[in-house]
């Protein structure tokens, strides 16, 4: 593991330049980590590219590291996962956005659902989908990706359907194992995960009408946060960088 620190700072990355980091990292890195003049760190873009930096600048308001090199980001996975996860209430979601940025998701859209119980409007919206990105983002810096994965506006599951074109598209619901044995990894997988209440029929119907395939993850009933962990580990280890 690396040991020094991995930031995310949304600039451009130019050898010999200046970057100020942003009011929460730099809080962290001079209150929390106490780095000061001289110490090392790693910063990426979150569109794929990541940079070695020093300080050259640490006080409790302003914290400023200087660009030494730059290199293409590691850590992303051949395999392009769109997870559309059902919004669920508090940490649940963090969770499975933490942990699928972890395992290599390309993006997610949380969905409304017939069963789910939340429902976000304007401002609160907003705000809950900045926090989701931030989440991603602090995931990307803990397992070493420079490409943070879009958490896209939340949309009703019918809206979301339409606009698939992966070419694999599964959704999590009782049916047939052999979903993820064909020959052969997939340009693109959309993975559709439900609320702690399930899909519907209706929407079952409309998923497997918009291409969906059903598949299983065993004879136990998963939490909504638990379930995309399962079946990203095994979209990665069949078709992914897990193997």
């Amino acid at each position: 593991m690396a040991t020094n620190p991995r930031i995310h700072v949304a600039a451009d990355f130019i050898v010999g330049g200046d970057v100020v980091l942003p009011e929460g990292p730099a809080r962290h890195v001079a209150r929390v980590l106490r780095l000061g003049e001289g110490a090392p760190v790693r910063l990426f873009d979150g569109v794929g590219h990541e940079a070695l930096a020093v300080i050259v600048e640490a006080s409790r308001k302003r914290v400023v590291a200087r660009i030494e090199a730059v290199e293409a980001g590691r850590g992303e996975s051949p395999l392009a996962v769109h997870l559309g996860q059902a919004i669920s209430k508090g940490d649940r979601m963090d969770y499975a956005i933490q942990k699928a940025v972890e395992l290599g998701v390309a993006a997610i859209t949380p969905l409304y659902t017939e069963h789910g119980d939340v429902r976000l409007k304007g401002e609160r919206e907003a705000k809950k989908l900045a926090h989701w990105q931030a989440v991603a983002a602090s995931a990307c810096e803990q397992c070493g990706r420079a490409t943070v994965p879009p958490v896209h506006p939340p949309q009703p599951l019918d809206a979301w359907l339409s606009d698939r074109v992966e070419s694999l598209r599964l959704v999590l619901h009782p049916g047939t194992a052999g979903a993820l044995e064909q020959n052969g990894a997939p340009a693109s997988v959309a993975l559709l995960i439900g609320p702690e209440g399930g899909l519907s029929v209706s929407e079952i119907a409309a998923a497997t009408a918009a291409g969906f395939v059903p598949l299983s993850l065993g004879p136990r009933i998963l939490r909504t946060e638990t379930a995309p962990v399962v079946a990203l580990s095994l979209l990665q280890y069949r078709f992914g960088d897990l193997g």
